[in-house]
Order: structure tokens, then C-alpha cells, then sequence
């Protein structure tokens, strides 16, 4: 019943602004008679009625054509606004609150911000010819965004007013901003900012005095955000810029950052909600109190369109006593100036939400925090952050070494077994596994080191492309550490791997092949001789050659670790077997091992039970094949 009713007040509310719209057009036409003159009145008479002169007639027809108009309009505000038709009439000026930080630039129609300029940050876009254009950070400064909220206000049309609509009032004092639009009767409602002396937040109050003018104390918050393209490497901004939202007790979460995606929470209490580029966002935090009915979508767009993305959220803002208080920020994605912020801010860089996430947040930022507080060069704390993960890693590293020189030391066993078995490699592989067990060595005893940092890579590919301490840091020939370094710009795009070649990239690639040559050069290879072995044997050559095509756009940052991580491993490696290996005592070590009794079960004996399983099914196979 209630819904009817108030689809038959905006009908009628609609079919009174067409009506005053039509006497509007009728009394803004000038009447016939007021254009024709006297006979008497001379040229020079009709110069001055039309200068309003001499004649009393001139104003009073000057008179008649705004008054009845304006008088009219009043009418179609009122009917379109209700009590807020004072502020649907204006014009637009600009106030700006700023600091060492940051320039706030505002706007009176709407009191939404217009811009947010970074001053300590560049915008690095480039042209088609490859060249870098900087300008300054800006945020929010899109003409077609929207920052607006829903009155719902008795009288209007609809029964609503946006606040978008309105003209507002400013009053600044100090970095004070109160924007006001006006209700009537004393009435306004109120948009109040305050900047903080240090930081990029702002203490933002909307409420007033609205006794009469709302039918309800909830107002409807809008937002419309056309992302700006702020950074080289668009790909990777593209896909790490979403809107994050955190209900109450619960984890922050996220839209779909790869595809367009609508997350809608209902009754859901949600303590903050942000829109977020790579490296920077833009969130409201509700103080003593919680944003409910939220809504947030992502629209992604393409290289050829001018934004970067669209983000949209809505939410219900309930008032308390008349007004509600948030904090606004719209800054970096600083790690340690979110986290004090509280309220698991520090959640909206994109670090990840899995077990790697928590590497990136608690141990690898930590790390490279405490690092870079002495030194400046961010390649440098990378080395020194590779260097002390070796570090961490290195008994596992020597124990590979001395697998593999285990492994060595039984060259000329294995070299016998194939001599005296031929090309049976069935059987070869089932004698070489005894002769594993009975000297007791683990041939997998050498992938125990990648192994354990797998998880660190893991983390170390979302930690560089989201940590801003690395964007535009230059080291050597890369100009970035968050994109890709360009050693070589190509003349065209290839599909997959770009306009531009990848030095880090190529000293990754070239030093992982020498590492993989030299390790197996190690190992005894005569048990790799069927088809499926060598397969597995030149795969270990061509994933360099294919994760180039992968690396050669990522962060440099992650590939200068690679390039470290590689000249780490040969040079612990070499060092390991010219100081700390002894081959004579491991030879001894192994007749030792030889003479002991062996253990019955295990995964050696397991293992040569199932190899003796496949070879007897093998025989089988032959035998049937034969007879046939």
C-alpha cells in the first residue's frame, strides 16, 4: 500500500513539473504587443527604451520576462527537492585543504572532492613511442565520478534528494571545511572536513540539522570511481586494483581484481570499505558505527580505454543524533602507516589473502623494513634480503652438495650395473636403487633446498609488484623495481612477452641453464637413457627458456632476487665442495654404511618392491607380445 502511494505521489509530483514547466515556456515568451513601439517614438526613443532610459516603460517590460521565470522555477525546485530547493540553485567554486602531504581540492556542488594530489608521488604513463611522460599522483579526479549520498527527503520527487544535485555553502577555518546546503527554516545539511597535520586522512562528518526534513535517519551512499592509470605497467595495476571490504569479525576481503564482479553482503555489518589502485586507495573507515546494505562492484576495463577501471560501492550510513563520523583516506599503500591505522587496513595491499600473504605481512616486510632503515638502495636491500635467505637455507644447501657428491662417489658402481645389465633399464633402475639403500644415500636428498624456498618464491611474486617502497626505485638499468626493466625496446608487440627485453630476465634465464648443466653434470646420468628420463632430463633446460617469456614483464624486482638467488647457489656451491667436501671421506663413509646392517622396511625397500612389480609386469607384457 505504501509503495502504491508513493508511486501516485511521484506521479503526481511529476505531472506538477510539467505543468509549471509548460507556464514556465508560456510567460517566457515575449508577448507580442511588448514588441511593437508606438508611432510616435523615434529611432533614437526605441535606442534608449531598449538601454532602459528615459522611459518608464523600458523596466517594467526588462522586468517582466526574468521575474515571472524565476518565479516559475521556484516552483519546479520545490517540487523537485522539497525543503532542499534553496540549494539546487548555485554556482560551483572550489576550496582546498592541503598539508606537507597532500592537496585536497573540493567542490561546493555536491561538497565532494574533486582531487587528491600526491605530492610526494609521480604518475609514470608512456607515449607510443616508448618514452616515460611523469606528472604528478592524482586521485579521485575523474569528471564522471560519483561521491554522493541518497536524502530521503518527504516533498520531493521521489522522495529522495541527491546530495550531487545540491550547491553547498563553505565555511573554512584553519584545515576545516563545512559545507552546508541549505533546508529552509534553519534547516541544512552538512558536509564537514578536516585534514589531519601529517597524514592523508581526513576526519569527515556528514548529518546537520535535519529535524523534519528526512523521513528516516539512514542516508544511502553512492560511489562512482574511474580508476586513473597511474603506473607503466597497466597489466599489473589492472589486476591488483579492486574495491576491499571488511565485515566485522572477519577477515578483509575483495571483488574478483581479473573480472568484472558484483559482491553484495546485505545485512552484513562491514567496518571499511576501500577502492584501490596497485599502490594506492581510497576508503571510508565508519567510526562507532557500521555501513550495512554494501555493494561492491568492479567493471574491468581495457589498454585501449581511457580509465584504468571502474569501481562502485553503495551502503546504508546510519545517523546518530543527526550525524555519522568516518575517516576518509586517500593516500599510499604504506604498510606501516595502514597498520596503525588499525582495523586491519594494512589488508588492502595486495599482498595476498593465503599462507604467502602472511610471509609478505609478517616476515618478508618486517625484514626488508629493518634493512632498508640502513640502507637506501633498494637493490641492495634485495641482495641482502637473498643473502640472508641463503643463509637461512644453507644447511639444506650442504646437504645437497653432499648428496651429490655421495651420488658421484658411486659413479663407478652405477657404470658396472650398466655394463653388466646392457639395456634393460628396468633392471637397471631396480639395481640402482639397491645400491642407493645398501650405501644409504637419498637420491632426492638435493631438492630439499628448493623445496623449503618454494614458499618464499611464492610470497616474493606478490610481495614486489605490491610493496610501494619499490615503485620508481631505480637500481643499475632498471628505472622501477615494481615493473619490468628494459634493456632492449623491441619495434613490436609480441603476444605474451611485450615490446622490450628483459636484462634481469635474460641473466635469470642464462644462469639458471649453467646451474642446471652443472648439477647434473654431478649426477650420474647413465640411468637417464629411456625416452621418459630424457624427457624429464631436457625439460629441466627449456622451463628457463619458457618462464623468460613469463618473468620478462614482471617486477625486476623479483627477477633481480632470481639473478641473486642463482649467483648465491653457484657460488655456495662451488665453495661447498672445494672447502667442505672431502670426497676421500665420503668414499670411506660409504664403505662404512655398506658393511652395517640393513634396516628391513622404509621407503628404499618400498620403492624396490614396486620397481620389481613394474618390471615383472613389464616381462609379462613381452612374453604376451611374443606369443603373438
Amino acid at each position: 500500500m505504501e509503495e502504491k502511494q508513493s508511486q501516485m505521489n511521484t506521479i503526481i509530483g511529476m505531472g506538477i513539473i510539467f505543468f509549471l514547466l509548460y507556464l514556465w515556456m508560456h510567460y517566457s515568451a515575449t508577448p507580442p504587443q511588448a514588441t511593437e513601439q508606438p508611432a510616435a517614438t523615434t529611432t533614437t526613443e526605441a535606442q534608449n527604451a531598449t538601454n532602459n532610459s528615459n522611459t518608464a516603460a523600458a523596466p517594467a517590460q526588462a522586468a517582466a520576462p526574468t521575474q515571472t521565470p524565476d518565479s516559475v522555477q521556484n516552483l519546479v525546485l520545490a517540487a523537485q527537492f522539497g525543503p532542499f530547493a534553496p540549494a539546487a540553485r548555485g554556482q560551483e567554486t572550489t576550496e582546498v585543504l592541503e598539508n606537507d602531504l597532500v592537496r585536497i581540492t573540493f567542490s561546493s556542488k555536491g561538497a565532494r572532492i574533486k582531487e587528491v594530489l600526491l605530492k610526494k608521488f609521480n604518475k609514470i604513463n608512456s607515449d607510443t613511442a616508448g618514452n616515460d611522460i611523469v606528472t604528478q599522483a592524482r586521485l579521485l579526479e575523474d569528471e564522471k565520478n560519483r561521491f554522493e549520498f541518497e536524502l530521503p527527503v518527504a516533498g520531493a520527487a521521489g522522495n529522495k534528494v541527491l546530495s550531487s544535485d545540491l550547491y553547498f555553502s563553505a565555511t573554512k577555518s584553519g584545515n576545516t571545511i563545512q559545507f552546508k546546503a541549505d533546508a529552509g527554516q534553519g534547516r541544512y545539511f552538512e558536509q564537514s572536513y578536516t585534514l589531519s597535520p601529517d597524514n592523508y586522512t581526513l576526519n569527515y562528518v556528514v548529518g546537520g540539522n535535519l529535524q523534519g526534513v528526512l523521513t528516516q535517519n539512514i542516508l544511502r551512499f553512492n560511489w562512482v570511481n574511474h580508476l586513473d592509470k597511474l603506473e607503466k605497467n597497466q597489466t599489473y595495476e589492472r589486476t591488483m586494483s579492486s574495491v576491499y571490504y571488511k565485515e566485522v569479525d572477519e577477515s578483509a576481503d575483495y571483488c574478483n581484481c581479473r573480472e568484472n564482479d558484483v559482491q553484495s553482503l546485505g545485512t552484513k555489518p562491514v567496518q571499511w570499505f576501500s577502492h584501490s589502485n596497485q599502490f594506492f586507495n581510497t576508503f571510508l573507515l565508519g567510526q562507532n558505527f557500521t555501513f550495512t546494505d554494501f555493494t561492491g562492484e568492479t567493471f574491468v576495463l581495457t589498454d585501449a580505454d581511457a580509465d584504468l577501471k571502474i569501481l562502485k560501492t553503495t551502503a546504508s550510513i546510519p545517523l546518530n543524533n543527526g550525524s555519522a563520523s568516518m575517516m576518509l583516506y586517500s593516500g599510499p599503500n604504506e604498510f606501516n602507516r595502514l597498520k596503525s591505522m588499525g582495523n586491519e587496513l594494512q589488508d588492502i595491499i595486495p599482498f595476498g589473502a593465503s599462507f604467502f600473504g602472511g610471509i609478505n605481512r609478517w616476515v618478508i616486510h618486517p625484514i626488508f623494513d629493518v634493512l632498508s632503515r640502513f640502507i637506501g638502495a633498494k637493490g641492495i636491500v634485495i641482495l641482502l634480503l637473498t643473502l640472508l635467505v641463503k643463509l637461512l637455507v644453507y644447511p639444506l644447501t650442504y646437504r645437497m652438495v653432499l648428496s651429490q657428491a655421495k651420488m658421484s662417489a658411486l659413479k663407478p658402481q652405477l657404470e658396472a650395473l650398466k655394463k653388466k645389465l646392457g639395456d634393460d633399464q628396468q633392471a637397471i633402475g631396480v639395481e640402482t636403487m639397491k645400491l642407493y639403500s645398501e650405501f644409504k644415500v637419498n637420491p632426492l636428498g638435493g631438492c630439499l633446498p628448493m623445496l623449503f624456498q618454494m614458499p618464499i618464491w611464492f610470497a616474493l611474486y606478490r610481495f614486489f609488484p605490491a610493496a610501494i617502497e619499490f615503485r620508481q626505485e631505480s637500481f643499475l638499468w632498471a628505472t622501477d623495481l615494481s615493473s619490468y626493466d628494459v634493456a632492449l625496446k623491441l619495434p613490436f608487440m609480441m603476444p605474451g612477452f611485450g615490446n622490450h627485453i628483459s636484462a634481469f630476465t635474460l641473466i635469470w634465464v642464462a644462469t639458471t641453464l649453467w646451474y642446471t648443466w652443472y648439477s647434473m653434470k654431478q649426477m650420474d646420468t647413465s640411468t637417464m637413457q629411456n625416452d621418459q628420463m630424457k624427457v624429464m632430463k631436457w625439460m629441466q633446460y627449456f622451463m628457463p627458456l619458457m618462464f623468460m617469456f613469463f618473468f620478462n614483464s614482471f617486477a625486476s624486482g623479483l627477477t633481480l632476487y632470481l639473478c641473486f638467488s642463482n649467483l648465491l647457489n653457484i657460488g655456495q656451491t662451488v665453495a661447498t665442495k672445494a672447502f667442505l667436501i672431502d670426497n676421500d671421506k665420503i668414499r670411506e663413509q660409504l664403505e662404512a654404511n655398506r658393511n652395517k646392517p640393513k634396516k628391513s622396511g622404509g621407503w628404499r625397500d618400498k620403492f624396490e618392491e614396486a620397481m620389481k612389480e613394474q618390471q615383472r609386469l613389464q616381462e609379462e607384457a613381452k612374453k604376451k607380445q611374443a606369443k603373438k
